[in-house]
């Protein structure tokens, strides 16, 4: 079997700014999400990418067409119902809105900045995964260096974690992909392919576009926009020698079908009719 390539993007509005005390209206967190989208519009249009996007309800509402035409070829799920509060019926309400939205069934779930999650509120919310796990160490944030690397079911929950390397857990996420250098990136990202089958990368649209002027630590900056945009069109390139590029759900059904037992236990949601 070829090895998955599990890309995705949380698809949001553009909010970090406030974390270090900028304000920013909503109009133009809206306007620099929609921005990251365009500008990573050749990836999501590359014949050979499929891809997950982990978008918050507010951000659909205010892109509806946009969202449904994305959906078309790829997952849309939920990145809960806004990006910098929670409670917990948003994630019911994030994926009726984003089903209302898309005509398509939304099963799977991202927490924004990875946030824990009870999985009896996901399994009540009625999601088929959740990607919401980091399984490394974050000072600060999180230290989850005792959960699996690889797709783990928690309570009839399939959880997908945020790939890291073999041994060290070193995380592969967007922070890592701006500051290491790129061929040192690269050969770690394919050495955890190689070693569990299966990697898991994700990004933000707004990373994407200049945000060199909103105030943010160099690290969160260091590149950015059309250079971040080669940057990710060269490691795909060299990924697409390695593996396949499936959508989370594409990839959970298959995790569930191989598992004994575990294809009574869960129900697969399929897609609505449009």
């Amino acid at each position: 079997m070829k090895n998955i390539i599990l890309l995705s993007f949380d698809v949001e509005e553009f909010d970090m700014p406030m974390d270090y005390g900028r304000p920013l209206s909503i109009i133009e967190q809206m306007a620099v999400g929609m921005s990251g989208l365009q500008a990573i519009s050749p990836i999501l249009s590359d014949k050979d990418i499929k891809a997950t996007l982990f978008t918050t309800a507010h951000f659909a509402e205010y892109f509806p067409e946009q969202i449904k035409e994305l959906s078309e070829k790829h997952e849309i799920a939920s990145h809960t119902y806004y990006h910098s509060k929670f409670e917990a019926k948003d994630l019911q309400d994030s994926r009726s809105k984003l089903e209302e939205l898309t005509g398509k069934s939304i099963t799977g779930l991202r927490m924004p900045r990875m946030m824990p999650v009870s999985v009896d509120a996901v399994n009540d919310a009625g999601y088929f995964y959740d990607a919401s796990i980091h399984p490394t160490w974050l000072p600060g944030r999180y230290n989850n260096l005792h959960l699996p690397k690889t797709s783990y079911f928690d309570n009839e929950l399939l959880r997908i974690p945020a790939s890291v390397s073999p041994g060290l857990r070193i995380p592969l996420f967007w922070l890592s992909f701006k500051n290491f250098p790129f061929e040192y990136y690269r050969k770690l990202a394919i050495k955890t392919l190689r070693n569990d089958g299966v990697l898991s990368l994700y990004f933000h649209p707004w990373e994407f576009v200049d945000i060199s002027g909103y105030g943010l630590p160099r690290y969160t900056r260091s590149i950015c926009g059309a250079e971040l945009v080669e940057r990710l069109q060269k490691l795909l390139k060299s990924l697409k020698k390695e593996g396949e590029f499936l959508t989370m759900h594409e990839y959970a059904s298959s995790i569930v079908e191989k598992s004994t037992g575990r294809l009574h236990s869960i129900n697969i949601p399929s897609p609505i009719e449009q």
